[in-house]
């Protein structure tokens, strides 16, 4: 191993086993920003907890919330949009390995999340996934398909549930708990 990949993963592991767990907003999201280069809109949070697999690939819009606890895999390129909403343990995987590859190939693609989503605790969202406006998934439930805007799916696998039923979404103001 190089000095390269050892400064790399020293980087991770002082994000993951320190700066996950500094109990401040304000200086984990500008080590974010600035260290781990995650774009992260105003008025968006991460709180405690949460794990990155690699820096960059990230764009998080304005007024999101990323709960404690949270995994995300960031090697396909994860896009959120505003207002989105992510409850505690979600885990959000970009990659994942070919079974049809002699060596185990890897595999990535991007997950995108638009405007007004809900993702419940636990919940798995895997590779290529794209939820559209509004769209909510229910907790612990595995993603392995697009949501359309609206729409509620819940289970494992998840399927439609229910339509949400909104026609115009509110803007809602930042969610941020004093110590997470």
């Amino acid at each position: 191993m190089n000095l390269r990949n050892i400064a790399s993963e020293f980087r991770l592991y002082l994000t993951n086993y320190w700066i996950a767990a500094v109990p401040s907003h304000t200086l984990r999201l500008f080590y974010y920003r600035r260290v781990m280069r995650l774009e992260i809109g105003p008025g968006s949070t991460i709180f405690m907890g949460c794990w990155l697999d690699t820096p960059g690939g990230i764009v998080i819009g304005k007024n999101t919330t990323i709960n404690q606890r949270c995994r995300l895999d960031s090697r396909g390129g994860i896009r959120m949009g505003n207002y989105v909403s992510i409850s505690a343990g979600v885990t959000i995987l970009t990659a994942d390995h070919d079974p049809g590859s002699p060596d185990f190939s890897g595999r990535h693609a991007e997950v995108v999340i638009d405007d007004h989503c809900f993702i419940g605790t636990g919940a798995l969202i895997l590779k290529g996934v794209h939820l559209g406006t509004g769209a909510m998934v229910g907790a612990g439930s595995v993603v392995t398909r697009d949501i359309p805007s609206g729409e509620v799916w819940a289970g494992n696998p998840a399927r439609k549930i229910r339509e949400r039923l909104i026609e115009n979404y509110h803007e809602t103001p930042p969610y941020r708990r004093l110590f997470q």
